[in-house]
């Protein structure tokens, strides 16, 4: 998506050269060196898709990231296309195009793969799970077959709907979808804040699964965000928890990425409330910073534009995908590069330990 410029709209003018680094295997113990803070470490980043093609389609603009039921990665770019990547490799085995029910292209920004529609097949080009997708532009929730066609749809509150039917900003809105475990709860967090909230609290929607796999509107959650920043992804950890990814950019400095473990427990349900305006009695999200991706080691990564660390970009995805040995989470992020020759589609792998 377009994310929040807090100065001047950076003029792109740089050249599109492409930094590479090898996304072998990662060591099960990285050195110390790797550590963004006392509870991540960066394993290696990985450019191998920017500025490429596959089967006539660019490659990049990735808004989310899902682990498909075979073990492959579903990318999402927010220009309407879902690929399937190999997991160790990164290189695209399938493209799919989405498209509303009118035929018309999506701002595509959050995926879940859902109930399975068949048993995943080694070698395959298709997803082997039904698909929940947002959309930025109304916002929307649609669900998808695996090939692309139309399932369902969820309701959406009214106050979430762009302006003028409801209060939410173009462009910012449901960034981010995941699915708690037990795969009854499906919840969207939205980018920025709506009209008549607080400047710091965006609203976290949840839905409940009916039969059929079908959802229903559920509690509403309040969230706090740093200054500048807005929420562009959201995932569920194996205890109920989320990883919460904080981003913003500055003309001339570049990219924030902070990474938040959140709890939404002893949260108000938020639903009922008109205005959010940090009112007594109102309890946000809990929120505990795990890192600032700033601080993590550049492992020799180049950047195309000012960052305060060259490693950064406008990262927007994320997932996870499994444990290490020793029980931290293995969180992969990827950088959504906007078609544009100053920014790169860089893939990091991160040990999040919560």
């Amino acid at each position: 998506m377009r994310l929040r410029t807090v100065l001047a709209t950076l003029t792109a003018g740089l050249a599109a050269a492409t930094s590479l680094t090898a996304a072998g295997p990662a060591s099960a113990n990285p050195p110390p060196g790797h550590a963004c803070s006392r509870s991540v470490l960066l394993d290696r980043f990985s450019d191998v898709l920017d500025k490429t093609t596959y089967d006539g389609t660019f490659v990049g603009n990735f808004s989310a990231l899902a682990v498909d039921r075979d073990g492959s990665i579903a990318a999402l770019e927010d220009r309407s296309s879902l690929f399937r990547l190999d997991p160790k490799t990164l290189r695209p085995k399938s493209a799919v195009h989405l498209a509303d029910e009118k035929g018309a292209d999506l701002d595509s920004e959050g995926l879940v793969v859902d109930v399975p529609r068949a048993r995943p097949r080694s070698g395959g080009g298709t997803s082997t799970g039904t698909l929940l997708i947002t959309s930025e532009t109304e916002p929307s929730i649609r669900r998808y077959s695996p090939d692309g066609r139309i399932l369902d749809r969820l309701p959406v509150p009214p106050a979430l709907l762009v302006a003028p039917a409801g209060r939410a900003t173009a462009n910012q809105t449901f960034e981010g979808l995941t699915l708690l475990p037990g795969g009854r709860t499906l919840l969207a967090s939205m980018e920025e804040p709506i009209s008549g909230d607080a400047k710091d609290l965006v609203r976290f929607q949840t839905w409940t699964r009916t039969k059929g796999d079908h959802f229903r509107l559920g509690a509403q959650y309040a969230y706090r965000i740093d200054a500048g920043l807005g929420v562009p992804e959201v995932q569920a950890t194996p205890d109920g928890r989320l990883l919460v990814l904080e981003r913003g950019f500055t003309a001339g400095v570049g990219n924030t990425v902070r990474l938040y473990l959140a709890d939404l427990r002893h949260a108000t349900d938020t639903s009922g409330i008109e205005n959010l305006t940090g009112q007594p009695g109102v309890r946000p999200i809990e929120k505990t910073l795990l890192t600032d991706v700033a601080a993590c080691p550049s492992l020799g990564a180049t950047a195309k534009q000012p960052q305060p660390n060259p490693l950064l970009d406008n990262i927007e995805g994320m997932t996870i995908t499994g444990r290490d040995r020793t029980g931290r989470l293995k969180v992969l992020l990827v950088s959504d590069d906007n078609q544009n020759a100053a920014q790169t589609t860089r893939f990091y792998y991160l040990r999040v330990r919560v």
